[in-house]
């Protein structure tokens, strides 16, 4: 069974959305909660912000669950960002800016956002956090 994978265009930008990556931060209901509701179907109302609010807000999932395409050709530029990391107490480190991951199989990968490294050593999707730490309680 293939990867499950959403998208919630307004025209100008598609937030795209892959649930096995979810880490369950919350940061995307926490900024934006007029346009992520997990109580509702769907879950996300793109309607209710604007494209800036939008990027803003997409490029602080610490997952990767979230990412968003530009409609415009013109207006498909990566940025590259400033780097800074964050240890989040009790769960990951946060990694905010451009950064390239070389996994165990040699594939390059270039992030441009927010990206949640494992701390618990728990994680099934190694380097990246998948929120394991919760279930089993790391403290650290």
């Amino acid at each position: 069974m293939g990867e499950i994978v959403k998208e919630y265009s307004n025209g100008e930008l598609t937030i795209v959305w892959k649930p096995k990556k979810c880490i369950h931060s919350g940061i995307c209901v926490k900024t934006l909660p007029k346009v992520y509701n997990p109580d509702k179907k769907p879950w996300i109302e793109i309607e209710n912000a604007t494209t800036e609010q939008l990027k803003d807000q997409v490029s602080k999932c610490p997952s990767g669950a979230l990412s968003y395409y530009m409609s415009d050709k013109n207006d498909q530029e990566e940025k590259s960002l400033e780097t800074k990391v964050e240890v989040l107490p009790n769960g990951p480190l946060l990694i905010y800016g451009t950064l390239k991951v070389k996994d165990k199989q040699g594939n390059i990968e270039t992030k441009n956002k927010t990206t949640a490294f494992c701390r618990c050593g728990s994680s099934g999707n190694k380097p990246y956090c998948d929120g394991t730490h919760t279930e089993i309680n790391f403290r650290d």
